[in-house]
């Protein structure tokens, strides 16, 4: 992976650089599924959180938990559940236009002061497309589009995972980021695009 290459993955639509890490312990909860599925989505976070040295909680202080992920088959179900909107303002035009587009998921994130992220909120609406993948490939997936304020281009085109003698794993190059977006040398945030030439520079470090 180059330079570039880590530049382009936080660089937003817009053009802006942006790079956010976790500046807490992550604390997920899961709605809308069966234990056997619960299970499997706390697996994913506790991998990815492992890989990249941060940290998991059972409770946030302030939040109780600051990581969501909601599973369900309408965007109306969102309009039902106590107290979202207050979590997330303007929620009904926001369910509206992601009805309008057809999207079947979604991300928001919420930042500390300082810009770190401080927490998340993951919609899958699950329609056909997404119904057809394996719960352990969603799971894997969406806690790595969660662990970093990737671009919102990034994996458009190519997804974070890969297939290895039929098992679905992270991608290499992916992981190494992770890993290397987590030192504790390098600040949790950053604005400028120079963030990924350090970004580079411990991935070339030996593992």
């Amino acid at each position: 992976m180059t330079p570039n290459e880590i530049e382009a993955l936080f660089t937003r639509e817009s053009g802006e650089f942006l790079f956010a890490r976790w500046g807490r312990p992550i604390v997920p909860i899961v709605f809308g599924v069966e234990d056997e599925t619960l299970a499997t989505v706390k697996g994913a976070f506790e991998a990815v959180v492992a890989l990249a040295g941060h940290k998991m909680a059972e409770t946030d202080p302030e939040l109780g938990a600051n990581c969501m992920v909601f599973f369900f088959r309408d965007w109306q179900e969102l309009l039902e559940v106590p107290d979202l909107d207050r979590l997330i303002p303007d929620l009904a035009p926001l369910v509206e236009r992601l009805e309008k587009g057809g999207a079947n998921q979604y991300r928001i994130f919420r930042f500390e002061e300082d810009g770190a992220i401080r927490a998340a909120f993951v919609f899958l609406k699950m329609d056909k497309e997404l119904s057809k993948i394996p719960a352990e490939t969603l799971a894997l997936g969406q806690v790595v589009q969660t662990i970093l304020l990737w671009s919102d281009a990034a994996f458009r085109t190519q997804s974070p995972l890969a297939v290895a003698a039929e098992t679905t794993i992270l991608r290499p190059d992916i992981a190494g980021l992770i890993r290397a977006a987590y030192d504790p040398v390098l600040p949790g945030v950053a604005q400028d695009s120079s963030h990924a030439l350090r970004l580079f520079a411990r991935l070339e470090q030996p593992q």
